[in-house]
């Protein structure tokens, strides 16, 4: 096994363990539910369509896209969220696929599907290129790829850069997630290798959260990326509390006395050459 492998493996792993960490699941179903039909919505899906949506988790996507009567799977590193995914659209009476899989190493096989989507999902894979390569890679010429992802300056890009100084830095060539929130970085990504490439910049309105300080515990409860950052810095009560009011202060300025925040994202469209 090579070096190269050897640390793919292991971020593969870490990532893997990151994403079971809280409830996730309580996270998507209370907080970013609605951002799965809108990016059905833009990317035109409809009955027939075979679709896959990567990085799925418990399918905020995938769900909405197989009440349109496409033929969906479901695709993603984690098995729990897959499992938690499946429970629900199970009880729900709605028939998919959900299949583990890497978003840098997806295990089917090109030109597959009609449509390639992922909604806060492929953005968190650490080699942003190899993942582009791989969404163009299984959509059939003339299928459609769609994403949203959250952007640098909005509330959870403002969140990543918020904890950044409580994590350790990330191996050599893994990128920050919230570059795929910046049009031009995912023009470069897909490159001429899409056409209709178009983009837009949205809002989610989220109105679970009286104050920051109600947000910052229940992200502390629920959402992995801030459990690692608050584990990492366990032993170091000082750095746990800058840290614990530097997220309720982001969270009060985005209320700014209102009931309820606006999170920023990108939408982004295109089909495959």
């Amino acid at each position: 096994m090579t070096a190269a492998t050897e640390t793919d493996r292991g971020l593969e792993t870490k990532h893997r363990a990151l994403w079971a960490l809280g409830d996730y699941a309580t996270v998507a179903t209370d907080v970013v539910a609605p951002l799965g039909p809108v990016l059905v919505t833009a990317s035109g899906i409809g009955t027939g369509d075979r679709v896959l949506d990567v990085a799925a988790g418990t399918g905020n996507v995938a769900i909405p896209a197989a009440l349109r009567g496409a033929d969906v799977v479901a695709g993603d590193l984690c098995p729990d969220l897959l499992a938690r995914g499946e429970a629900s659209a199970r009880a729900r009476g709605i028939g998919l696929r959900w299949q583990q899989a890497n978003a840098e190493a997806l295990p089917w096989d090109s030109d597959e599907f009609d449509a390639v989507l992922s909604c806060v999902g492929v953005m968190f894979a650490p080699h942003h290129q190899r993942a582009a390569d791989e969404l163009v890679r299984v959509c059939r010429p003339g299928g459609r790829i769609g994403l949203i992802s959250w952007t640098p300056e909005g509330f959870i890009g403002e969140m990543f850069a918020t904890t950044k100084p409580y994590v350790a830095a990330p191996p050599p060539g893994v990128q920050p997630p919230a570059l795929w929130g910046n049009a031009d970085h995912v023009r470069a990504l897909l490159g001429e290798r899409v056409t209709e490439f178009t983009t837009q910049r949205c809002a989610l309105r989220v109105d679970r959260f009286d104050d920051g300080a109600m947000f910052r515990d229940f992200f502390k409860a629920n959402y992995g990326p801030t459990i690692a950052a608050y584990r990492g810095i366990a032993d170091e009560p000082d750095r746990i509390a800058a840290l614990d009011a530097q997220l309720a202060a982001l969270g009060d300025r985005y209320l700014a006395g209102s009931s309820a925040m606006e999170w920023e994202y990108l939408l982004v469209t295109a089909r495959k050459r």
